[in-house]
Formats: structure tokens, sequence, C-alpha cells
């Protein structure tokens, strides 16, 4: 072989995604280290060339879903504190950063730490959507407070509330759509929960909307990680209004951003193998059989060949508790936190859950407390079961050390979005192989031949057997 042929390809000599981004976080409070926390990867937006990938959302990455639920639970701890008038309880940050390096037991302790029962609070909570639905849940569960979350559903027979937009995001528009209005009465505190602020410009748009229809004194920003560049910008708005503002995070952090990240990023591209161009001496000198996005990224192409036909479970007849929402997009009272949680084990014992078994819960989009707190309960038995979400973000995956987003599927939307159809994803799923066991949990308007062209589909080749979940 000639001193050339052997040499490795130009892109895998390059220094690695995210040091050639040059996106860089530190620690810039008190509270988790915000690296612990959040990985980086690359959108496919030209509005924010990076996203902040959470190891303790259940998103984007796998994860041990008693993890989610206690960072949720800590969180509204924090909030809690606010609420008061007292000074915040520390994080347990040595459990915190062993929950996501999985160490033994680190999750198992966190949990029970954050799950201590605490007096109710009459406050509303708000979750954005998609990826804080269940964060705010759990933050709700915590205070023993009302939930609502946004949502990008409209629904026929339910007038929206109020609206406003996610600058940033690459799907704008949020609805808030309570089967009761009076839900927002302005009488209580409104806590607003976000997985991570960037400017807490989403939030000022979020209050500054409902305050001119439900004015109130008391507003708390609560977030996994707060990365804004300005403490005062925020509260000052909120000031304006005639309210105060509290905010509160596990983690406080300072992303620095290089002014030409956008080029830097388009560059990234430009650089990556495509999946007809790699050879497989290209993947064996870049460490991997899937070097690029193309390599990494399964598309589902929608005419449903070799997909297993799935179980399906019907929620309502295991025993769902009467009366009770599947979450917050229309409202979710505080007493129905008590009656979901007394329903949960015999419902989670309907999923076919087995010992020994790599399994994953995986929600949908928008819905993902109600799969959350199934997988914990099931963790919770003893048994191996991971957490996750799908989700309309848009990213570049790159299977390499260090990168945020390993491996992903795209499939079309199935439940026939008010913005028109297009593409879904879920990532860090693995190859072929990688479970013997996924739980997708749906809504009814999301079970349509397109979940089972799609979705579906594209997870046949990753799983043994996949079961359909399918909530009131």
């Amino acid at each position: 072989m000639s001193e050339r042929a052997s040499e490795p390809p130009a892109q895998c000599l390059l220094p690695p995604v995210v040091e050639r981004l040059g996106v860089v976080l530190r620690r810039s409070g008190p509270g988790a280290d915000p690296s612990v926390l959040l990985g980086i990867a690359l959108r496919h937006n030209p509005r924010r060339a990076q996203l902040l990938v959470s190891r303790v959302l259940g998103k984007h990455v796998p994860t041990d879903p008693r993890l989610v639920r206690a960072a949720g639970l800590l969180l509204g701890g924090l909030v809690a504190d606010a609420l008061a008038g007292r000074p915040a309880r520390p994080v347990p940050v040595d459990l915190v950063h062993g929950a996501v390096r999985v160490e033994p037991g680190a999750a198992i302790t966190l949990h029970l730490t954050a799950a201590a029962a605490a007096p109710p609070v009459d406050a509303l909570v708000l979750g954005f959507a998609e990826t804080a639905t269940a964060l705010g849940h759990c933050v709700a569960e915590a205070l023993g407070a009302d939930y609502l979350h946004s949502t990008r559903r409209p629904v026929p027979g339910i007038t929206a509330a109020g609206g406003f937009a996610e600058e940033h995001s690459h799907a704008t528009d949020h609805l808030l759509l309570p089967a009761d209005p009076r839900l927002l009465r302005g009488d209580r505190p409104l806590v607003l929960v976000d997985d991570e602020l960037s400017t807490g410009r989403t939030a000022l748009n979020t209050i500054t909307a409902l305050h001119r229809a439900h004015p109130r004194e008391h507003y708390v920003l609560a977030a996994l990680v707060d990365a804004r560049p300005d403490d005062t910008t925020l509260v000052d708005g909120v000031a304006e209004l005639g309210a105060r503002m509290d905010v509160v995070s596990l983690s406080r952090a300072a992303v620095e951003v290089p002014a030409d990240v956008h080029a830097r990023a388009a560059t990234i591209r430009a650089t990556l193998p495509s999946a007809a161009a790699a050879t497989p001496a290209e993947s064996q000198w870049c460490g991997s059989t899937a070097t690029g996005w193309e390599q990494s990224h399964t598309t589902a192409t929608g005419d449903g060949a070799g997909a297993a036909v799935p179980a399906r479970v019907l929620l309502t007849e295991r025993g769902w508790p009467q009366g009770v929402p599947v979450g917050g997009r229309h409202g979710f009272l505080a007493a129905h936190h008590r009656e979901l949680a007394g329903a949960l084990p015999r419902l989670a014992a309907a999923l076919g859950i087995r010992a020994g078994e790599r399994t994953l819960v995986l929600g949908t989009e928008e819905l993902m407390a109600l799969p959350l707190r199934l997988a914990q309960v099931v963790a919770d038995a003893g048994l191996p079961v991971l957490f996750s979400t799908t989700t309309r973000s848009p990213a570049l995956v790159v299977d390499e050390p260090g990168y945020a987003l390993r491996t992903g599927i795209t499939f079309p939307a199935h439940d026939d979005p008010a913005d028109g159809p297009g593409p879904r994803h879920a990532y860090n799923l693995g190859g072929p192989g990688s479970w013997d066991h996924v739980v997708v949990v749906v809504d009814p308007p999301a079970e349509t031949p397109a979940l089972h062209e799609g979705l579906l589909t594209a997870l046949a080749p990753l799983t043994r057997r996949t079961t359909l979940v399918i909530t009131p």
C-alpha cells in the first residue's frame, strides 16, 4: 500500500466538531457545572448555530428517568423557596453530577432526596413546549400546584387564551389552550419553566402577553441552566409591568460564542463526508462506521417495509383514573398529581417491560410527562429502562466522541400538525439492535398511518420488539 493510500482522509484529521465550532460553556455561579449538564451540537437553524443538549432533560439523550424527574423536583424546590421569600436551598451538586455520570446509586439517591414532600403552593406553573413540558410538570408536582404547558397543536373546540413567540426556535408559535380560562387568573404567582435560558426573551414575551389580560404581582422563572449574559434585562422588563421577578436554576452558565459561529458551522457541514462519498477506509480512520450526518442519521422512507407490528396498549383499558388529563396541554390541577401517582403502578405494569431487557420509553414531542412518569415507576421497581422523546429540532448528527448527538433517526410528522407536515427526529438511540424493547407513547391524534410508516418503521432496526401505548 502506498504512503498516500494509508493516510486518513482529510476530514478525519480536522479537530473535533465542538472545538471547531468554538462554543464554550463555563460555570458562572453556584450550582451544578453546566459542562456536566449540557453537551454541544450544531442546529439546522439560521437563527442560532449551536444547540445546548441537556443530559438531564430526557429529550435528546436517553436518560435514567429518575434523574430527569429528580432534576424537575429539585427545580421545584428552588421555586418554592423563591415564592416563600427565603434563601434558596443548596443544589446537591455531587449527587447531580454523579447521576449524570451514571455512578452507581446516584440517580436513586438523588430521586429519593428530591421527592421529599412539601406543603402545596397556590400557583400556576407554565411549561414551555416542547422541551420543557415534562420539566414543568415535575416543578408543578413538587409545588402541589396547577399546571399548564404551551402547545403548537390547536384543538377544535378550545379557544386560545393567549400566545407568544419563541424567537430563536425553528417553530416559533406557542398557544395557551386551558380548558378553563380561569386557570390563568391573576390572583396568584405564575411560574414559568424552561430547560435553558439563553436570553430570557421568550419568558419576557410570554409575561408581557399574559400580563395585559391577567396582571399579577409575582413571577418566577425556573430553568435547569441559566445562561443569560445579562441578569437585569428580564427583571427590569417585568418591573416595568409593575410586577416582580425571581429567577432560579440548577446551574449558572456563561456561553462563549465566536462572532463567526455561523460561518464556522457552515464550514463544518461542508467538510463532513456524504454517505455516497464515504468508503470503509474513511470509516476506519474516523474510528466509527458512521462518520457524517447522512451515515449516522437514518431516515424513514414512509413505505412501512420491514416494520414489525407493535404490541398495542390502551391505557383507558388498564385503569386510567377517570377525569385525570393526560398532561398539561389543557390544564392539570393540583389534585390530579396525587390521582395520577396512585394509578401509575398499574399503568406501568401494562407496558410489558421485562427484567434483563434493555428498554427505552419514548415520548413524542410535547407528550413527555406521562412517558417520563411511567418510565420512572418502572425504574423504581428495579428494571433497566431509559427515557427519551422525539423532537421537532433539526440538528447535525456526528458520530464523534465529545459531540452531543451521535446518532439520529428522521421521520414524518404523524399528528396532522397545524403548521403542516414536516420532519421529526429522535437522537442518540444507537444503531441496529441497540434495544430489546422500545415503548412508544402517543395520544390518539398521533396514532395515524404516518406513525406506523414513519417513526415505527425507523425504530424497527433498532429494537427486537416495540410496544405502542395509546393515552386517553
